[in-house]
């Protein structure tokens, strides 16, 4: 049992499954910490749910501890196992440059480049996470108050499955390709060979610390790179469980986690990979993408934006509501696809705020705060940035409830809102939905192509004028039409943004090649009587050799066919 308290008062107890000798623990703690580390295990504190719990320091303690015979109290105040997430501690042995160096020395071995090798390493990773599903979902629930079954789903399922898919098509991808060749390349051997990059760098976000980290990362183990991961480190809990279960099931020789803050990834920035993969906001994909320029290092960059969603009233308002809401709760809108804005008429912005009432209730209940389902903002900074958006409470349509002890914020629809206000000027990323009243449908398109290109764009129309109007007209990293999100889980369709949205794109077969060099390979013979056949390329170049002009030609159309021209016609005059 934890009791803790801010600035000296005991404002909340949390319990936890840990097992610590039967004491109970009371342990006091400064205002700005919100991670404990013991035993190797990692507790959370939510402050402020029971403030007048007792009536004095005395009476907690002894409240508390009636009935036990093993009791401790501990003031934590000074103690160096306190933390906060920017000071997040980390368990590297090694430098940077010597993770590197060391996962460059296996790479050059060869030993990544087995087929063998990466498959049971990706068998490995499926493993880890079927063994350790509890243990992943509890650090998700710490660092996100995420509920078991989306955790699962979102993070642990859909990982498993990527893998999956990989493991069945990895031996198919692998294998050289041979590409149709040109006539004058007829006596020749070319292909494509499929070559890892080397040692691969990826930064993984917090808001999906587990799927978005995995899931570029079994691309490049299945394309035979070393790897060294990077969780972020405002996830704590989900950070601490990846440093603990990767060296567990991975060769400790080919694959790292490198733990720490913004130090510790400004030193991983500043080696030599030779590709790097970042998922996360704009502003530090571009500090990504400068460091990465010093070395000319290839990136895949997946950061987000605003993606929008169009609704008319050529579809179902209620079975529309439901899927963009649920694609606006989920996670708590921090998703870098969640729906940013809605852009529709005041008709249907009327019709769609009667139904959201009604779907949220039928979800959440009238108390939000309290469902088991509603997940929480990951830190103060994020829940302050998206506070302020809810200052105008003339604009709140509906919700708008929040609490700042336990970082929550009700999901909210936002009215009469322009384009200059706060609230548009960012991606949101929380649970708040702006609506913003469009005349027609090129309004829709004109307000969306005057920002920034979006990650994702969902159409909800059934008319089949407008769905291509949208589509042939605006640019965006991934459509969904008549739902939100769920064109990110289909493994056979490439994800990624363009522009300010990101770079590059992986999931499945997209995965594999992301982290794949294709080495174009050119193999002839060197007989006296081949060489003949390329006599024209060697000065002199007489007039003969000019005015063969349709003999030139044909050989250069890579259309024709090998046997559509007679290359040994006149062979013996070369």
């Amino acid at each position: 049992m934890f009791i803790f308290d801010e600035a000296g008062v005991y404002t909340s107890c949390a319990s936890s499954k840990l097992a610590i000798d039967n004491d109970i623990i009371l342990v006091r703690l400064p205002a700005n910490v919100t991670h404990y580390m013991w035993n190797n295990a990692m507790i959370k504190f939510n402050r402020g749910s029971a403030e007048n719990m007792f009536e004095s320091e005395n009476d907690r303690a002894k409240s508390w501890t009636e009935g036990y015979n093993n009791s401790t109290i501990i003031d934590m105040e000074n103690t160096n196992k306190i933390f906060t997430a920017a000071e997040n501690q980390n368990t590297n042995t090694k430098t940077a440059a010597q993770i590197v160096n060391d996962a460059r020395i296996q790479f050059n071995s060869g030993k990544t480049k087995c087929i063998k090798f990466r498959k049971q390493q990706l068998k490995n990773l499926l493993k880890m996470f079927e063994e350790n599903e509890e243990a992943i979902e509890n650090a998700l629930a710490l660092d996100l108050g995420r509920q078991k079954f989306t955790a699962s789903i979102y993070d642990t399922e859909f990982t498993k499955c990527q893998i999956k898919h990989i493991l069945k098509y990895l031996n198919e991808w692998s294998k050289p390709e041979y590409p149709p060749k040109p006539i004058y390349n007829y006596f020749e051997n070319i292909r494509i060979q499929k070559d890892p990059y080397g040692v691969v760098l990826v930064l993984g976000p917090w808001n999906f610390p587990f799927a978005l980290l995995f899931t570029p990362a079994i691309g490049a183990i299945a394309a035979g790179n070393c790897v060294v991961f990077k969780p972020s480190e405002i996830s704590v809990a989900s950070a601490k469980v990846i440093s603990e279960l990767v060296p567990r099931y991975l060769d400790n020789e080919c694959y790292y986690v490198y733990d720490g803050g913004v130090v510790e990834t400004t030193e991983l920035l500043q080696q030599r990979f030779d590709y790097i993969f970042f998922t996360g906001s704009t502003a530090v994909g571009k500090i990504v993408h400068a460091a990465a320029n010093k070395y000319l290092t290839p990136v895949t960059l997946e950061l987000g934006g605003k993606s929008p969603v169009y609704l008319d009233d050529t579809v179902d308002i209620e079975i529309a509501a439901k899927r963009i809401l649920w694609g606006k709760c989920f996670n708590a809108g921090q998703i870098c696809v969640t729906p940013d804005y809605l852009l529709c008429t005041k008709a249907i912005q009327e019709k769609f705020i009667l139904v959201a009432e009604k779907v949220i209730k039928e979800w959440y209940t009238d108390d939000v705060m309290n469902s088991p389902d509603f997940t929480r903002i990951i830190s103060n900074k994020h829940f302050e940035r998206l506070s302020t958006f809810l200052i105008n409470q003339n604009n709140i349509a509906v919700g708008g409830k929040t609490d700042a002890c336990q970082r929550f914020i009700e999901p909210t629809i936002l009215i009469n809102v322009t384009s200059d206000d706060p609230v548009m000027r960012e991606e949101i990323f929380g649970p708040i939905l702006p609506i913003l009243v469009i005349q027609n449908v090129y309004d829709a398109i004109d307000y969306i192509n005057s920002g920034e290109k979006p990650l994702a764009l969902y159409i909800f129309t059934e008319d089949k004028k407008t769905k291509n109007l949208i589509l042939n007209n605006t640019s965006c990293g991934g459509v969904t039409i008549n739902d939100t999100i769920m064109h990110f889980v289909v493994n056979t369709l490439p994800f990624g943004g363009v522009g300010f949205s990101g770079m590059g794109s992986y999931h499945g077969k997209d995965s594999f090649d992301t982290f794949t060099h294709k080495k174009s390979i050119l193999e002839k013979g060197s007989s006296k009587q081949y060489e003949k056949l390329f006599y024209a390329r060697y000065p002199p170049f007489s007039e003969r050799k000019r005015n063969d002009k349709s003999r030139r030609q044909g050989i250069m159309d890579v259309s024709k066919d090998a046997y559509e021209i007679n290359i040994f016609k006149d062979q013996r005059t070369l």
